[in-house]
């Protein structure tokens, strides 16, 4: 049987890991909610793969979509919240123990 942090350290990574998705959620934290700000916010990224993982992040419950009108706008859930919180804090330890002089 798998211990809590165990099966929460699986559903981290599993988003860890996919590329793009901290770019995603912190361009959103930054206050990025529209399609095209979040898009043009990540160099290099692209209309599928943006489509595909803003999908897998509503679908994970990370962020939520709402379309008003013809605009459609992304905002981080709680979970998402959590996450950013756990990017921003890896950064920190990039900076702090591994930023070379």
């Amino acid at each position: 049987m798998k211990s809590k942090i165990s099966i929460g350290f699986e559903i981290v990574q599993d988003l860890i890991k996919l590329r793009w998705v901290p770019e995603i959620l912190k361009s959103i934290d930054l206050g990025n909610h529209r399609y095209s700000d979040i898009l043009g916010s990540i160099p290099y990224i692209s209309h599928t793969e943006l489509n595909r993982k803003l999908s897998i992040l509503t679908e994970k419950n990370v962020i939520a979509k709402t379309v008003e009108g013809n605009n459609t706008y992304y905002t981080l859930l709680n979970f998402g919240k959590e996450l950013i919180h756990i990017f921003y804090h890896l950064e920190d330890l990039e900076e702090k123990y591994f930023q070379m002089s």
